[in-house]
């Protein structure tokens, strides 16, 4: 449902409550029930005395919690206490606002709080209220302070004491949260060492403008998920369009940006894992899970070993066979894909585990709206319009190198011939790297018997190559040849589905990406001239259209067509931390929709092996 019906509801409320009726009882006038939002002001100046809290309507999600304020409050000025009558005036008040018209009540009733009787009739009222204000979490406190603390007569209770100030001190919370920054830390390590796991954040949402919550009905100050049931936080009851409010300015190139993880309208939830997800990146997972059905298939094995046999007997040594046969089979694999995406799907739907026997089960597939998409944080590289390529490497930015942070790390290696180092301890107390997941690492113990692998930023590159009088080159993934004569193997048509777009036949890797331009609002895309596997994802998953690819063209919402209007602007992210990121080179362009803030402040930082980084305390984040 839109929000359109609630802001309805809204303002139709106090006529529905017949408040015209009930308001002189207050002392008021009947006409300044009838008025539009000045009734709202009217409102809580008469039961809260705080008429301003009538703004805060305005908020979604918000809006409800003060509706129920209102009615609550404005019932037990009338003497409605009780268990039922909370209930009835946070779902459905409009039966007690009708005897409250009907009856001879009087407006301007007080609990006596020294009155045994009074604040029975009262009791179960106020645990509904702190309830639903923080489920059971609200009562564990309020006990636990009951049990240390006795009550005093005279004095408001320990439930509704709490259940006011958990009320209010969640309303503030949560506009913050939504509309100003979020806190939020760093769990994974794409980013080293410009931001290390550990890291406390606070997100800046101004910067770009807050975005409208789609999804605003959840519970509180949690993302998507409540922690320790694992269950869904939010509810789609009430939900809106993307809609964002003016901010200090837009995203520019290089910002550390924090983002809706674009992969993750759908996801796979595991219970073993702390937050209940498993490979965020449900689409890879889907064309891995494909490549493991055609395999495991045993009509396809039979094939295999019939087609192997048959080169065997025309004279092909087993060499040459092996080669001829797995090139026809896994070229079948890319002309049948749909297929096996089909099986890949319906086995995670049913719950089991991508790769594992059918005995293994995880949790289901979880589709989730944009704004409860995971946070994920990288560095815009490119913004709507740019020209992007990586060579061995190196990004490459409307034809020039990139910007490179002084912290930005990528892998180097050098033969061990080469070169004899220390042992580890004296290596990272040299150069003042951690022997922590935070740190950089030295590979010392790789299985490739032949390079140490290091993974530095550029000042410790030059410095270890400075030391040592040696020079480490980059590990790249080469991209195959382009030439016209050039017939790719079957193993790199293969890999190139590892990588956005995630297409057979448009080769890119990590560290090597043919040029491509990031979308903007009104860029028209000529089918005819432009790849489609670079938008595909956009057409369908962010601006809601059927594709459909036919042998005689493209057809978009039923209709043939060899262009398309590209209706949101797009932005590249990639993280500083190049060989062990999983970004926009695997999952793509990032919607404006799904940018949250820009990262702007480390509050606190903490390492799981080595504590608290002292000097990593309110540091800003350039």
């Amino acid at each position: 449902m839109s929000f359109f019906y609630f802001y309805l509801l809204i303002l139709v409320h106090p006529y529905l409550s017949l408040w015209w009726m009930s308001f002189p009882k207050a002392g008021r006038k009947s006409w300044e029930a009838l008025i539009p939002g000045y009734n709202y002001f009217v409102m809580f100046k008469i039961t809260c005395d705080k008429p301003f809290w009538s703004l805060l309507m305005l908020f979604p999600g918000v809006h409800l919690i003060m509706l129920a304020t209102a009615n609550v409050s404005y019932l037990r000025r009338f003497g409605y206490y009780s268990f039922t009558d909370t209930l009835q005036g946070i779902l459905f008040p409009y039966l007690l606002m009708y005897k409250v018209t009907q009856e001879q009540a009087v407006f301007g009733a007080e609990t006596n709080w020294s009155n045994s009787r009074d604040t029975e009739i009262r009791k179960w009222g106020d645990h509904i209220v702190l309830f639903l204000c923080l489920p059971v979490v609200g009562h564990v406190i309020a006990l636990a302070i009951g049990a240390v603390t006795r009550e005093q007569p005279g004095v408001k209770s320990r439930v509704k004491e709490w259940g006011d100030s958990i009320l209010f001190a969640l309303v503030a919370a949560s506009i913050i949260r939504t509309y100003v920054f979020e806190p939020f830390q760093i769990p994974t390590g794409s980013m080293e060492k410009t931001l290390l796991v550990g890291d406390f954040l606070f997100v800046n949402k101004l910067a770009y403008g807050p975005k409208v919550p789609v999804t605003p009905l959840s519970y509180p100050l949690v993302h998507n998920t409540i922690p320790w049931v694992n269950i869904k936080s939010y509810t789609t009851l009430e939900k809106g369009s993307y809609t964002r409010l003016p901010g200090f300015g837009k995203v520019n190139r290089n910002d550390v940006v924090v983002f809706n993880y674009p992969s993750g309208d759908t996801a796979v939830y595991d219970p073993r894992m702390p937050d209940g997800l498993m490979g965020h990146d449900y689409h890879g997972i889907v064309n891995e899970e494909a490549f493991y059905q055609f395999n495991s298939s045993a009509e396809n094995g039979q094939k295999y070993r019939e087609l192997n046999d048959k080169l065997l007997k025309q004279g092909k040594t087993k060499q040459e066979a092996d080669s001829i046969a797995n090139d026809i089979f896994y070229r079948y694999f890319i002309e049948t894909n749909w297929k096996w995406k089909q099986l890949a799907k319906e086995k995670l739907a049913r719950g089991e585990f991508p790769g594992e026997p059918n005995e293994m089960t995880h949790g289901g597939l979880i589709y989730r709206p944009v704004d409860k998409r995971e946070n994920y944080i990288k560095r815009c590289v490119g913004i709507p319009g740019d020209k992007l390529k990586i060579v061995n490497s190196v990004l490459y930015v409307n034809g020039k190198s990139a910007y490179v942070s002084p912290e930005q790390c990528l892998k180097y290696k050098i033969e061990k011939t080469k070169v004899t180092f220390p042992n580890q301890e004296e290596m990272f107390s040299r150069y003042g790297l951690e022997n922590d997941p935070s740190g950089a690492r030295i590979d010392f113990e790789t299985r490739d018997q032949t390079y140490y692998f290091f993974n530095l930023t550029r000042s410790e590159k030059q410095k270890i190559e400075k030391d040592f009088k040696i020079k480490l080159e980059v590990d790249i993934t080469p991209q195959y040849s382009k030439s016209k004569d050039y017939k790719p193997n079957i193993g790199e048509l293969i890999d190139n589905i590892r990588t956005f777009p995630k297409d057979f036949y448009v080769n890119n890797n990590v560290t090597n990406f043919e040029e491509f331009q990031v979308p903007f609002k009104g860029k028209v895309v000529d089918f005819k001239k432009e790849n489609i596997a670079y938008y595909r994802r956009i057409i369908t998953a962010y601006e809601g259209h059927k594709l459909v690819e036919k042998k005689d063209g493209i057809y978009i919402d039923g209709k043939k067509t060899t262009t398309y209007k590209i209706q949101m602007n797009y932005y590249w992210l990639m993280g500083d931390n190049r060989y062990n990121s999983a970004d926009s080179r695997i999952w793509g362009f990032v919607p404006e929709d799904h940018v949250v803030g820009r990262a702007s402040l480390v509050w606190f930082s903490k390492s799981a092996y080595m504590g608290i980084r002292w000097e990593r305390l309110f540091k800003l984040i350039k």
